[in-house]
């Protein structure tokens, strides 16, 4: 399967993002900390190369702890400031203020030399679709202050949002790139939700998935549905089928309802925390 979406709308917020970035001091950017580089947008790099930068690893209760930690270190090494974000519960929430602080501790000494005190910081916060900006946000402010919803596309266009006296933030749109040079990135992308669904053949994604946790989680298909993961994968969703009672007329294996099954217990953490990419 060829995995690719970019659909207009996001042409559309490219150029908006272009057209702000000049109005900001820093730019906020969130990843999926189950694939803390996939989920980077390239085309950011470049929007935001005279920016002050600060990286989001969310949903980081949904990928591998052990992962987690070296992808911390990853990005220290790389002199990026990183934040470990759980933004559904709020963990990790209290330590982004006193980053972005930090992270633009020289744009807040120019500003004092020259005599303006207490200006605030105007962040634009970034990211792919489905990762987590709204509810970001609304966690940051102690309030809904934006739409949120569990799926791609919610937010369609700009929003400032005024958190303090300190900090101002710009919302934007979640942009995906419009090629991936790489299809396992782009399906990693599909695994997580971060594309449209409807574009994507779910039977070929689960077994993708069987194919991923069997060689690096094994045990988790076995613990969650009784199956064998001895079989080949096609096997495998047919046993969660049966097991499941996804099943048409004639007792046929319903083979898009279990992977649809799958594919949502996946990315709920139901088959336990995953991290789908590790750094080099």
């Amino acid at each position: 399967m060829n995995y690719q979406w970019y659909p207009g709308h996001m042409t559309k917020a490219k150029r908006m993002m272009q057209e702000n970035i000049k109005l900001v001091d820093l730019v906020i950017e969130l990843t999926d900390a189950r694939i803390p580089l996939g989920s980077r947008n390239p085309d950011i790099d470049e929007l935001a190369k005279n920016k002050s930068r600060v990286i989001l690893l969310n949903k980081s209760d949904l990928a591998d702890p052990d992962a987690n930690r070296l992808w911390m270190s990853y990005f220290k090494e790389k002199g990026l400031y990183a934040v470990e974000l759980n933004a559904r519960a709020g963990t990790g929430v209290k330590a982004i203020q006193p980053i972005v602080s930090e992270a633009c501790r020289e744009k807040i000494e120019r500003d004092r030399k020259r005599g303006i005190l207490n200006r605030p910081i105007r962040a634009m916060v970034v990211g792919i679709p489905n990762v987590g900006k709204s509810t970001f946000i609304n966690a940051l402010a102690g309030k809904a202050c934006t739409k949120t919803g569990n799926k791609p596309g919610v937010t369609k266009g700009k929003q400032w949002i005024r958190l303090n006296k300190n900090l101002e933030l710009l919302d934007t749109p979640g942009i995906l790139w419009p090629r991936f040079e790489d299809q396992t990135v782009g399906m990693h992308l599909a695994m997580i939700g971060s594309m449209n669904d409807e574009i994507i053949q779910m039977e070929e994604l689960a077994l993708d998935v069987i194919i991923f946790l069997k060689e690096h989680y094994p045990g988790r298909l076995t613990e969650r549905y009784g199956v064998s993961e001895e079989s080949d994968k096609v096997k495998v969703l047919e046993d969660i089928c049966i097991k499941r009672g996804c099943l048409m007329k004639g007792e046929e294996p319903d083979y898009r309802k279990a992977a649809s099954l799958l594919m949502d217990e996946f990315r709920s953490g139901k088959l336990g925390r995953v991290t789908l990419e590790l750094p080099e």
